[in-house]
C-alpha cells in the first residue's frame, strides 16, 4: 500500500488522524523533528520554522505543531543549533547562596527578564564573594557556551573576577555601589540618593539628627548609604552620630537597636535594610520606646513584607524588575556590537521614599502637637 502524501499545513483534521505515529513505549529511537511534522501534519520545513520562531506561519499551524511537539516530549536539539548559529541562545546568571532580599530579587529580576526575551538561562551560584569562586562560576558558565554573562556584583571581588572572563564574552555587573573603571556596563540602584531621600525626610519632620545602623562595612552598597545619611545631615547642619555597622539581617538591628533604645536622645534611626530595621523596632517595644511615638525608624529595600511590620515601616524602594530588565537590554546591546571596545556604561536606577506610619515628628515638637 502506498505511503500517503503528508498533509498540507492548511488542513484541520491531520492531527486527529495520525495519532498512531507516536512512538511506541521502549523505543530506543528518540523523537526527530520528521516525527512531530508526520503528527502534525505539516512539512519538516514547517516545524523548523515554527521552532526557530519564524513569523511567516499561520497560528492555526504554530499551534499544531507546538501540540504534536508535546505529546512527542519532543525537544530541540540545542546543540546542533548552537553549531549551526555560534549562539546557544542561553544566559548565565552568577548568584550567592543567601537569603538576603536584595541579591534574591536581583536574580529573580534578571531571570524573568531572560526568560520573558526567550532566552534560557543557566545560574551558577557560589558560596562565598571571592576572586576565585567567582572566576570558577565565570568558568562553568563559559563551558556551557552561554551567549553573555549577568552577574550580581555587590562586592569588588566579583567585579575583579568578571575581567578574567574568556575573550569576547560579555559581561554585565548589577549591584554595587558604581562602575568606576570597570572595563564592562553595570546596572546598579542609587544608594546615595535613596539614603538622602529617607534621611531628609527624617530631619524634615523636625527630628534634630538621624542615628545609622548600617550594613557590612566591606560592602561598597552598605557604604554608599552611609554616605549618603552622612552628607545629608552636614548639609543640614545637624550633629552626625557614630555609625553602628552589622550584618544585614535582624539579629543585628536587635543588638544596635538596643544600644540605642538607651539612650533618650534618640529620636529618629535609619537602617541599612528593612531586616535591620525588624530588629531595631523590636529591641526599642521591649526597651518601651513607642515607634512613632517616641522614635522614628526608616529601612532601606521596601520588602513585600515591609508594609505589614508594626508599625509598617517606612523605606526606600528598590525597583529589581526594573534592573533586570535594564541588565538584560544593557547586555543584549553589547553582544550586538561587533565592537568589543565600547566604553563600558553605569546604568543607575532610581530609588523613591515610600512612607508609612513608622516615621512620625519627634515627641514635644510643634508638628506633632497637631
Amino acid at each position: 500500500m502506498a505511503t500517503p502524501e503528508p498533509a498540507p499545513d492548511h488542513d484541520p483534521v491531520a492531527y486527529q488522524r495520525l495519532p498512531a505515529l507516536r512512538p511506541r513505549p521502549g523505543k530506543e529511537r528518540g523523537t526527530v523533528m520528521r516525527d512531530v511534522a508526520k503528527l502534525a501534519g505539516v512539512s519538516h520545513q514547517t516545524v523548523s520554522r515554527v521552532i526557530n520562531e519564524h513569523p511567516n506561519v499561520r497560528a492555526e499551524t504554530r499551534e499544531r505543531v507546538l501540540a504534536a511537539m508535546r505529546s512527542l516530549n519532543y525537544r530541540r536539539n540545542l546543540a546542533a543549533r548552537t553549531l549551526a548559529t555560534r549562539e546557544s541562545h542561553t544566559l548565565g546568571i552568577i548568584g550567592f547562596e543567601t537569603t538576603l532580599f536584595g541579591p534574591e530579587s536581583m536574580l529573580y529580576g534578571i531571570e524573568s527578564a531572560a526568560r520573558a526575551a526567550g532566552y534560557l538561562v543557566s545560574v551558577a551560584t557560589v558560596r562565598e564573594l571571592t576572586h576565585r569562586t567567582v572566576l570558577e562560576a565565570v568558568d562553568r558558565l563559559a563551558q556551557h557556551d552561554v551567549d553573555g554573562i549577568i552577574a550580581i556584583a555587590p562586592k569588588p571581588a566579583v567585579t575583579t573576577a568578571l575581567t578574567h572572563a574568556p575573550g569576547g564574552l560579555i559581561c554585565v555587573a548589577v549591584g554595587g555601589s558604581g562602575a568606576g573603571s570597570d572595563p564592562f556596563p553595570r546596572v546598579r540602584v542609587d544608594n546615595d540618593t535613596g539614603a538622602r531621600l529617607v534621611t531628609r525626610h527624617l530631619l524634615d519632620l523636625g527630628h534634630a539628627t538621624v542615628h545609622h545602623v548600617a550594613g557590612p562595612p566591606d560592602w561598597p552598597e552598605a557604604q554608599s548609604r552611609v554616605d549618603g545619611w552622612r552628607e545629608t545631615l552636614y548639609e543640614a547642619g545637624a550633629v552626625v552620630p557614630a555609625v553602628s555597622a552589622g550584618w544585614w539581617d535582624a539579629a543585628a538591628g536587635y543588638e544596635q537597636g538596643r544600644r540605642l533604645a538607651a539612650d533618650p536622645d534618640v529620636t529618629a534611626i535609619f537602617c541599612a535594610n528593612d531586616r535591620i530595621a525588624l530588629g531595631v523596632l523590636r529591641a526599642l517595644h521591649e526597651a518601651g520606646r513607642r515607634v512613632p511615638d517616641e522614635v522614628s525608624v526608616a529601612g532601606f529595600d521596601d520588602m513585600p513584607d515591609s508594609g505589614y511590620f508594626l508599625p509598617p515601616l517606612t523605606t526606600v524602594h528598590q525597583d529589581f524588575a526594573e534592573m533586570g530588565r535594564r541588565a538584560l537590554a544593557l547586555l543584549l546591546r553589547h553582544m550586538g556590537r561587533a565592537d568589543g571596545e565600547t566604553p563600558p556604561e553605569d546604568v543607575v536606577v532610581a530609588p523613591r521614599l515610600i512612607t508609612r506610619a513608622s516615621s512620625a515628628p519627634p515627641p514635644g515638637s510643634r508638628r506633632s502637637r497637631q
